[in-house]
């Protein structure tokens, strides 16, 4: 608590407690002054209650708050409870003061501003948060921190969002570039393989060929030999008959 709220707090309550004192001691006089108000409240009660008890109500409760406030206990409440009473007695003083003569309006204007300043004053410790954030303060940039906090999880989802994009489209890339080396080493392959099968058959068929030209060449010896051989035995067999026959001619 800073010196100022120090000396400033039973300062402004000082009026408070005394008042409050006072509508405890004259409680007849203050139920007699609040009587239109306290009628009201007593016939709003489910039981029944007596106007001087709740005059007493009524000063206890100024007396109470005001001295709440100077300790600087619960300051702001009790501001407020007092904001409330210093209200209820300015209204009540205006309706019920005297103004028969000039110098009885000027004291019934001198109490309203008194009192008037009097709930200023404890309005404004109401909202005193000494030097502490507000409720309004704290909500506020609560918001603003939850908008910061989402627009930051929207940025990084993006971020990602985009990355995994990227991660994808570089996967997708290296997968086609993959399947083009793949398929590029296939053919090669396949290549290779087709020229050294077209090769392989064509020594195969180059060496049956020369099998079948040898075999065809040892086919026309054998039938050349046959056919000499045929020619020498025809001819062996023509000088045989021949032989005989000049043979049984001299006969």
């Amino acid at each position: 608590m800073s010196v100022v709220r120090f000396l400033a707090r039973p300062l402004l309550a000082s009026s408070f407690i005394v008042a409050g004192v006072d509508k405890l001691k004259n409680a007849d006089e203050t139920a007699e002054q609040l009587s239109p108000v306290l009628r009201r409240a007593a016939d709003a009660l489910p039981v029944r209650v007596e106007e001087k008890t709740l005059a007493r109500a009524v000063g206890a409760t100024q007396l109470g708050a005001g001295v709440l406030f100077a300790f600087g206990k619960a300051p702001r409440f009790s501001a407020s409870v007092l904001a409330l009473t210093s209200a209820l007695n300015t209204f009540v003083e205006w309706r019920t003061a005297d103004i028969g003569s000039q110098e009885l309006r000027s004291a019934r204007r001198g109490r309203l501003l008194r009192n008037i300043s009097l709930v200023g004053g404890v309005l404004l410790a109401s909202v005193d948060t000494a030097g502490n954030p507000s409720l309004a303060w704290r909500a506020q940039h609560l918001a603003a921190d939850a908008a910061k906090t989402t627009k930051g999880m929207r940025a990084d989802a993006a971020k990602a969002a985009r990355s995994v994009s990227s991660d994808a489209a570089k996967a997708a890339r290296s997968v086609s570039s993959d399947a083009a080396r793949t398929t590029k080493s296939v053919r090669a392959d396949a290549s290779k393989a087709a020229n050294k099968a077209a090769k392989k058959a064509a020594k195969k068929a180059q060496h049956m060929k020369h099998d079948a030209l040898k075999a065809a060449k040892g086919v026309r010896e054998d039938a050349v030999k046959a056919a000499l051989a045929a020619k020498d035995d025809a001819a062996k067999a023509a000088r045989s008959a021949a032989h005989q026959l000049s043979s049984g001619s001299f006969a």
